[in-house]
């Protein structure tokens, strides 16, 4: 243990209650590594004494599942599938205890993370590999009533024209072609034909977990906000922008739905669009699901203090992400304490967010190589210091 956090006498006659439940930090280490990092910095500065729960947590991207599966007890299933440029890749999925829900994080298909090592190809990248997962997950697990699908992370920007490819549904030209495949074919997209789509697909009950509430289409859409983070440069995000509007207007002529104003829309490259439309599918908070999931608010029952974090807390931190629901979940009857790789946001910010501090993991000067590298040191030991300076809060009341 480091020197800098030795035990400290617990300030109160009850003993100190603190909860952790951090996201994992995308690159450094999985939300389970994040939250025993902070628990064992939490009792080393608090003393064996305190109380400290871990409850590694997800707003419903990337490392959702892993936060299923350890609520569930269950290990992950593997199929093969397509990454978002079509190449062979595999990907994990999970079934609940009772074999009736599924749980699917879009990413492990499409995921950035799985064309990382090519050029970035915005127009072309297709979400066509989920809907292969979903299929093989309803092969594996027939009695299935419900598809829990987590986004974000995405490479695709194809409003989930992709999937429902692969579940049967046609996306045609004024022609009657079927349009090429990722967000850059819709452009010439004329009707969709959802005819085709596997009769089990239609019988799930569809809930999509999303991490932001963007809409699908103008300055706050999949295109213009995220498409850049996919490669798409500023002549790709038009081309994006009208494809996805295409697709919108085929989709509310062929079913009655308009999803494009719908809260999360603009999620994992609009995604929720085609299904929502197609399958009735229901948006809702990632973080509110997985808190729900993992037993987080039994959890918070009478906490003091609560340790949570992502890789970086900015702006987007507070609109959906972890720390968001974290805090709307607290609901002021803790202090909630943010530990991040970067702290982007300014001490006013991080009050008005109901955020009593926010502390980065830097050390001093440091590659981010390095703090990768180090996260999981540098996690234990922000952690006891925060700790002492809440427990020493206390003592001085």
């Amino acid at each position: 243990m480091h020197e800098d956090v030795k035990d400290i006498p617990d300030p109160q006659a009850r003993p100190l209650s603190v909860v952790v439940a951090p996201d994992s930090f995308k690159g450094s280490a999985t939300a389970t590594q994040v939250a025993e990092a902070l628990a064992a910095g939490a009792r080393a500065a608090l003393g064996e004494g305190a109380r400290v729960r871990a409850v590694p947590f997800a707003d419903g991207g990337e490392g959702t599942l892993d936060a299923i599966l350890g609520a569930w007890g269950a290990e992950a299933r593997t199929c093969p599938t397509s990454d978002a440029l079509g190449r062979p890749t595999t990907a994990r999925y999970g079934v609940s205890p009772d074999g009736r829900t599924l749980a699917v994080e879009a990413a492990e298909a499409y995921g950035l993370p799985k064309v990382a090592d090519v050029p970035l190809r915005a127009l072309d990248a297709t979400s066509h590999g989920v809907g292969t997962v979903v299929l093989a997950a309803l092969d594996d697990a027939p009695a299935a009533q419900e598809v829990v699908l987590f986004v974000g992370g995405s490479a695709s920007t194809d409003g989930g024209a992709g999937l429902l490819t692969a579940l049967g549904a046609r996306f045609l030209d004024a022609s009657g072609q079927a349009v090429p495949e990722g967000g850059g074919g819709l452009r010439s997209l004329a009707r969709v034909d959802l005819s085709g789509i596997d009769p089990r697909a239609r019988g799930l009950r569809w809930r999509i977990a999303c991490d932001v509430d963007n809409p699908l289409l103008g300055p706050r859409g999949a295109a213009a906000v995220f498409g850049p983070q996919k490669g798409a440069t500023a002549a790709d995000v038009v081309a994006l922008e009208d494809g996805l509007a295409r697709l919108a207007d085929a989709l509310a002529g062929s079913t009655g739905h308009d999803a494009r104003d719908l809260p999360g829309a603009g999620a994992s490259g609009g995604l929720p669009v085609g299904l929502s439309a197609a399958l009735g599918a229901a948006l809702v908070p990632g973080g509110e699901l997985v808190a729900d999931a993992v037993g987080l608010v039994g959890a918070l029952e009478g906490a003091d203090l609560v340790l949570t974090g992502e890789g970086r807390l900015d702006e987007q931190s507070l609109h959906g992400k972890v720390v968001d629901t974290v805090v709307r979940l607290v609901a002021g009857r803790a202090a909630v304490v943010v530990v991040a790789g970067g702290v982007e946001l300014t001490p006013g910010q991080v009050a008005d967010a109901g955020i009593a501090a926010a502390f980065s993991l830097a050390p001093g000067p440091r590659t981010l190589a390095e703090l990768s590298r180090d996260a999981v040191v540098e996690l234990e030991r922000t952690a006891a210091h925060a700790c002492r300076l809440f427990a020493a809060g206390r003592a001085s009341r």
